[in-house]
């Protein structure tokens, strides 16, 4: 794991081995201080206003030269950290761009944003404290340790005595940590799902007045974050590690004081007393911090292993070496496809489908809720891959296609429309980001779309917000078959994307795809038989299988499904 982060420091390496140098100086210069201030103490009542000019100088050109060591390793640090998280950031998104339905159903969608963003900001943050607090605190308390010996043997071996006691005791107390904080990422996770699905589903919380009800499970989970951080304070402020301290500085200042009356200043000065107090300070709030880092640390660790189980992964599809680029024509081959969703699932989605579409056919699919109509397209354009059997577009296999050439030429308008925050023309050009302005034009009127864009204010640099939300869901639907028509795909494929439009501009959407891309492959998901009616072949599908097959009037003369849907649909109409 560590050496898998440590590969993303890349270009702030410099920085990164800087910076604990510069903090390496600073430590040595601020233990300095302390000898620095007894001479000054001492040599007051010896020589007077000399020790003061000597001392002094001495005491202000070290801290100088310790505040500039400081300010460089923070700079350095604060740099080194910035572009390290920021390279996770980038190769977390990055990876994820490669990944598969199947790959971001495994993890989850909340889990990677906690993983971008909380997770990495963990990293982050432990990275900038390793090259500085967690080098500076032991170093210090090594510093002032050999300082104490060579100010007083004897008052040293306090110190010496007590560093191994605290450490004892914040060993045990970062073993009693240890389950809080896997809780703690845990219900993270969990408060991140509520609100990304509150914000996502905020018209729909609104319409059924659920806001109360969102607010305390909201409350709840977040009240249960808050608690383990309180039982984890409390476990690391335990009175004991407060009690030591305290004892610590009571023993130095109470055996010092005896020692500088009874041997007159011989064996122990006032100066000296000083410097070990400031040294015990030192010493003691290392310590503490040193446990403070340990905490830092292990709440890292956990964010590194979720990371770089992100970054480790192997994406489920991937392109093969050598893959096709060129596709031959529209046509498309189910060859005893069978398919699930997880290895371990017991059913399959799909069972057993034959199907084969030529080139520049328009199949209508039709069927009930479940009954795996759009899991049979996604494995058109491999966003999964089969189980068994194969899956065939111009001929072959599209395993053994280049995914990028593969999926330029299949065009997909999914069941859920999502639409970008920038321009229509930008959205519209995510078909093809060199469409010319009259290319992206044509594309909206195909699809019915350029009569209300220009009614809008900016016309085609009317400004789309994140996720489309300043425009209605029929409108959306056919910025979404614009955009995929750009693409001039070998095969175009509308999951029920014309659900929110009148069953006129339906029609006229219909028409224009067999006028215009006569040659492109059109499979069509729908609800509506009037959508599919005039297709060439219409599928009927039940539970995974193929049910029935056939044009509009051979289903029609079979009497099965399509017959009742299509009796149940104009009835209504008829009423």
């Amino acid at each position: 794991m560590i050496r898998r982060l440590a590969s993303c420091i890349r270009e702030f390496k410099k920085q990164t081995i800087l910076a604990p140098i510069f903090i390496t100086l600073e430590t040595l210069l601020e233990c300095f201080l302390p000898f620095v201030m007894s001479k000054l103490i001492d040599g007051m009542t010896e020589e007077g206003v000399s020790a003061v000019i000597k001392y002094g100088s001495m005491l202000v050109i070290i801290a100088m030269c310790s505040l500039f060591c400081g300010t460089m390793s923070a700079r350095l640090a604060a740099t080194a950290g910035g572009g390290f998280a920021r390279n996770i950031r980038q190769d977390l998104f990055f990876k994820i761009q490669t990944f598969s339905f199947a790959d971001i159903d495994r993890f989850s969608s909340n889990s990677l944003v906690t993983r971008l963003t909380s997770d990495v900001s963990s990293i982050q943050n432990a990275f900038q404290m390793i090259i500085r607090i967690a080098l500076r605190a032991p170093l210090m308390i090594v510093f002032s340790i050999i300082m104490t010996v060579s100010v007083s043997p004897r008052m040293s071996l306090i110190f010496i005595c007590m560093v191994p006691v605290l450490t004892v005791i914040f060993i045990f107390a970062h073993k009693w940590i240890i389950p809080y904080f896997d809780r703690i990422f845990k219900r993270y996770d969990a408060m991140n799902e509520s609100v990304q699905e509150n914000v996502s589903g905020i018209r729909v919380v609104k319409s059924f007045v659920r806001e109360e009800y969102e607010q305390k499970k909201f409350e709840k989970t977040s009240a249960q974050v808050a608690a383990d951080f309180r039982k984890v304070d409390r476990i690391i402020g335990i009175p004991i590690t407060n009690f030591s301290i305290y004892l610590a500085m009571f023993l130095v200042d109470y055996i010092g004081a005896r020692l500088i009356i009874s041997s007159g200043g011989s064996e122990l000065s006032t100066g000296n007393l000083s410097s070990l107090i400031s040294y015990g300070v030192q010493i003691l709030s290392s310590v503490i911090m040193v446990t403070m880092i340990f905490v830092m640390l292990y709440m890292a660790q956990e964010a590194g292993r979720r990371i770089t189980e992100v970054l480790d992964h192997e994406p489920s599809i991937t392109s093969p070496e050598n893959g096709i680029s060129e596709i031959k024509d529209g046509s498309v081959d189910f060859e005893g496809v069978s398919f699930k969703y997880k290895e371990t699932s017991k059913l399959n989605a799909l069972e057993n489908v034959d199907l084969h579409i030529p080139s520049g056919y328009t199949v209508g699919i039709i069927g009930g809720t479940g009954s795996s109509k759009t899991t049979l397209i996604q494995l058109i354009s491999r966003l999964y891959d089969v189980t068994e059997g194969s899956v065939k577009v111009g001929g072959v296999d599209v395993r053994e296609y280049d995914l990028s050439s593969l999926r330029d030429s299949v065009a997909v308008v999914l069941q859920k429309n999502v639409l970008f925050s920038g321009s229509i023309s930008d959205n519209i050009r995510w078909g093809d980001m060199d469409a010319t302005d009259e290319e992206v034009r044509h594309a909206c009127e195909l699809a019915q779309a350029d009569e209300f864009i220009r009614q809008l204010p900016g016309g085609y640099d009317y400004h789309i917000e994140q996720g489309g939300t300043n425009v209605s869901g029929g409108q959306k639907q056919r910025l979404c078959i614009a955009r995929a028509l750009l693409k001039k795909p070998k095969v175009l494929i509308m999951d029920d994307s014309t659900s929110a439009v009148d069953t006129r501009t339906d029609a006229l959407i219909q028409a224009s795809f067999a006028k215009e891309i006569p040659d492109t492959t059109k499979i069509i998901i729908a609800q509506r038989i009037s959508s599919v009616e005039h297709a060439d072949m219409i599928i009927v599908m039940d539970n995974g299988r193929i049910v029935e097959k056939g044009s509009h009037e051979e289903l029609m003369e079979l009497g099965g499904i399509y017959r009742e849907v299509y009796d149940s649909q104009m009835k209504g109409k008829e009423e």
